[in-house]
């Protein structure tokens, strides 16, 4: 497969990725920003993804696990998955006992869990409105954030494009360098790509960064969609540091970057 590049790009090369092929940066572009906005803009025409990678790439989806996650029921798997960490976890959240420290720790926050008995469903899509930014203005914006915070890992990544439609595709043909559930993964960040005009921004090494076009804002919905956070199984969502679910779910209240790690 031979891609079709677009003009103006730094230094790179083309490496085989199994049956695909992907272009990469030889080192972290100067004018990434400027860059990324107008590969984003001619990502229609190309059918390039850009994504900033750090780190080895994972074990990737094959084609044919691509069509297993189209096939997959979001809600079957979560309600499932959900009943399971509901049964793990219960005896925690109804015990206010705080667990021991070490001494001169302050104690972890009693966390009481997520409010609900079974699977509430997904949290509902936020509608477009003219005032709000367009997906691809959020992942800029997600972009230039990550470069003036200086964010780890973000100094030895390289810019990688990827022939697929979308960035949730990318990341399941490129694969995570960490133990995440790829084919739940890749299945929730479709939902939230149509749900909330999200996007992949980056991925450094386990960890990922999405952009967010439309967050939610009213309590009720982003307690659900904290909900799916925490069975994307990711290790910072709730867990480190401990943080009770309902500050977690306030915390995502119009939040335009989302970043989840996997050990």
């Amino acid at each position: 497969m031979v891609l079709a590049l677009p003009d103006g790009l730094p230094p790179g090369r083309t490496l085989a990725r199994g049956r695909m092929r992907v272009w990469v940066s030889d080192e972290f572009p100067e004018d990434v920003e400027r860059l990324w906005s107008r590969l984003l803009d001619e990502q229609p025409a190309t059918g390039l993804v850009p994504l900033l990678w750090a780190g080895p790439p994972g074990e990737p989806l094959g084609l044919e696990q691509l069509d297993r996650v189209d096939a997959l029921c979001l809600e079957d798997v979560l309600a499932a998955d959900f009943a399971e960490y509901r049964r793990r976890r219960l005896p925690f959240w109804t015990d206010p006992t705080p667990p021991p420290v070490p001494e001169g720790i302050e104690p972890w926050p009693h966390d009481p869990g997520p409010p609900f008995g079974h699977w509430p469903g997904l949290a509902p899509p936020m509608p477009v409105t003219p005032a709000g930014p367009t997906p691809e203005e959020a992942s800029a914006s997600t972009l230039a954030r990550l470069i003036d915070t200086r964010r780890f890992g973000l100094d030895r990544s390289r810019l990688v494009l990827v022939p697929a439609p979308r960035g949730s595709d990318a990341v399941a043909l490129l694969g995570l360098d960490a133990k995440a559930p790829l084919p739940l993964l890749c299945a929730l960040l479709r939902s939230w790509e149509g749900r909330y005009g999200a996007r992949v921004v980056g991925v450094f090494g386990g960890e990922l960064h999405l952009s967010v076009a439309r967050p939610p804002v009213e309590a009720p919905h982003t307690e659900l969609l904290a909900l799916e956070h925490v069975l994307s199984t990711a290790h910072n969502i709730v867990d480190d540091p401990p943080t009770p679910f309902p500050d977690y779910a306030a915390s995502l209240t119009g939040r335009t970057h989302w970043s989840f790690w996997w050990d």
